[in-house]
């Protein structure tokens, strides 16, 4: 698989609303799937299952066996590896466009910055 293909499968786990609070579930410990299907009582388990399976998919959680048991942790690389890839570098380059542009502002003695 490409890492195009891994980006595609995470940001799409990540479109959902309901995944994204699965994830914010698992972010302190992790839980065991009947205990997660507990914490979204409007939804069914099936369907906990089935996103559960879409984040799985996509890394974003690791499943282990313990006896009857499926627990599942959150793994954030994959979410750190777009903020290294994209996030990190867009914000550092908004910052410095910010920090040019205040200078320029604080330069002009009459307070009006240039047009762009």
């Amino acid at each position: 698989m490409s890492i195009h293909e891994e980006y595609d499968r995470v940001f799409k786990a990540l479109a959902s609303h309901i995944r994204r609070q699965i994830l914010d579930t698992l972010k302190d410990q992790p839980l065991t799937t009947g205990t997660l299907c507990g914490n979204f009582a409007n939804i069914d388990r099936c369907t906990v299952m089935q996103h559960l399976k879409v984040l799985e998919d996509a890394g974003l959680v690791i499943a282990e066996r313990r006896g009857r048991e499926r627990w599942n942790h959150l793994n954030a690389m994959p979410i750190q590896d777009i903020h290294d890839r994209w996030i990190g570098p867009h914000a550092a380059a908004a910052s410095a466009r910010l920090s040019r542009f205040r200078q320029m502002v604080e330069a002009d003695p009459k307070g009006s910055a240039p047009r762009a």
